[in-house]
């Protein structure tokens, strides 16, 4: 599971999930992962799209990131996470957002 981790095929939150899973079934990490489609999100493009839908929403969000709220950004990461179930990777979420905001 941890390799899974590094190669960023799953966020460390999912991994949560998958090690209970592990431990209450014995199946393996990939297995989990593959038959509840946990496997994290990191296509730019797909997460481009969330994060533009997001931004759209949240116009008062974006507003206070712009004017320097640091809080607005994880919010705004917040609901990418949300609207993905926690399968995005927050790194790319999070400068996808930042892109997006500054370049509004």
């Amino acid at each position: 599971m941890l390799s899974l981790i590094e190669k960023g095929s799953i966020s460390s939150t999912i991994a949560k999930q998958v090690f209970e899973e592990m431990f209450n079934t014995g199946k393996d990490a990939s297995d989990i992962i593959a038959q509840r489609g946990l496997s994290q999100i990191s296509d730019t493009g797909k997460l481009e799209e969330v994060a533009s839908q997001v931004i759209q929403v949240n116009a008062q969000a974006v507003a206070d990131f712009r004017a320097g709220k640091a809080l607005a950004l994880k919010f705004l990461v917040g609901q990418v996470m949300k609207a993905t179930k926690g399968r995005a990777n927050p790194q790319v979420v999070n400068d996808n957002i930042t892109q997006s905001c500054l370049s509004v």
